[in-house]
């Protein structure tokens, strides 16, 4: 059986979801997984885990471009070896790509890796340039956005309200309150 993952970033992609929707179902995928989470957020992609759940022996996992599965060779590994343990196959259509075939193994392989050097160059170059303008004086780097809420956090905090639920009444990281409240000189 072919089963069809589909995925983009924010809900503002529809058009892109439908394409991809469209594409697998022409690839000839009987059942479709689609969901619109961030890449960042790959701990909750439920419909990724849902279409590898539903997976068995012999079927195939297909997806319309790499990126919509996996963003580093780290978690691509995850899911192959998944998938592999199982006996599913993944393929994915730009790029016609099979994993069950030895040279479609290696093709994926080899571009995953590509795709991690050139966001490790990017990553690279974006550093240097960081450095070069802080050098210059002209990177300030972004506004600290939690440190804003100071006064806001310690008065909850005086009025005895826990670092947990500072957080969510004020909308920032629970460690940002426990910094806040650390900086504080003892009374």
């Amino acid at each position: 059986m072919l089963i069809g993952y589909a995925r983009t970033s924010t809900l503002d992609q529809k058009a892109g979801l439908e394409a991809q929707q469209r594409d697998l179902q022409g690839a000839g995928c009987e059942k479709v997984f689609t969901e619109q989470v961030s890449s960042v957020d790959v701990a909750n992609r439920e419909k990724l885990e849902e279409a590898i759940d539903f997976a068995r022996n012999g079927d195939v996992l297909v997806v319309t471009k790499l990126d919509r599965l996996a963003r580093s060779v780290s978690h691509l590994v995850k899911i192959t070896e998944r998938l592999e343990a199982k006996n599913v196959a993944l393929r994915i259509l730009d790029g016609a790509i099979d994993t069950s075939t030895a040279n479609g193994r290696l093709v994926l392989n080899m571009l995953t890796s590509i795709a991690q050097f050139e966001r490790e160059i990017m990553l690279e170059r974006q550093r240097e340039g960081i450095a070069k303008a802080k050098a210059a004086g002209k990177y300030k780097g972004r506004k600290a956005t939690a440190r804003a809420h100071s006064s806001e956090v310690l008065e909850l905090s005086k009025s005895g309200v826990g670092p947990t639920e500072i957080a969510k009444r004020i909308g920032i990281g629970r460690a940002s309150v426990y910094r806040i409240l650390a900086d504080q000189p003892a009374e």
